[in-house]
């Protein structure tokens, strides 16, 4: 079976679980926290995917990467993904239900990033700019980064406005190299 087919299905089911239980929330920030684990730390792809590991020190793992303490049935969905052999899928099955947690709440993933910190003014003001255009709710995140010296680089859905000092520079070199 295809991974991307196997992934949708576990986390369509989890969603519907947490759904039924009425705890979608804590469970989407428990994927968010443990598709963000698998990014950050690489390590955690080769400690999972060991064979020689048991699966309680695997789920040790595993709750770790959620943080810490996860709602029951993330705990139970993690023993189930592992009882049936399917934990080289589960950072695609976090991402997964992540997405379908998104489409289900009309949320809408968005992220400014700057040369500088902005005001809570300015970020509600660009949230506020972004929810207008997509009829939708923002998920808003703001990034410092220095390297593009000035202006913002703005992405929401599939959306990116880059006005960056950065690009305007590269943009100017390649003008003059022709």
């Amino acid at each position: 079976m295809d991974i991307g087919v196997i992934s949708m299905r576990y986390a369509r089911a989890l969603l519907m679980s947490s759904l039924s239980e009425k705890n979608e929330d804590v469970v989407y920030r428990e994927m968010c926290t443990l598709a963000k684990s698998f990014i950050d730390v690489p390590q955690i792809r080769n400690v999972i995917d060991n064979p020689m590991l048991s699966a309680e020190k695997k789920i040790h793992v595993l709750l770790t990467a959620c943080g810490g303490s996860p709602s029951p049935l993330t705990v139970s969905f993690l023993k189930l993904v592992l009882k049936e052999d399917r934990e080289k899928m589960l950072q695609f099955m976090a991402n997964s239900y992540v997405t379908l947690y998104r489409k289900h709440k009309g949320l809408i993933p968005g992220k400014l990033i700057t040369a500088v910190a902005v005001s809570p003014q300015t970020e509600n003001k660009v949230r506020q700019m972004v929810e207008k255009r997509t009829h939708g709710t923002v998920e808003f995140q703001t990034e410092v980064d220095p390297d593009i010296i000035g202006g913002f680089i703005l992405e929401y859905d599939t959306y990116r406005l880059d006005e960056s000092v950065k690009t305007r520079l590269r943009t100017v070199l390649s003008a003059l190299k022709k």
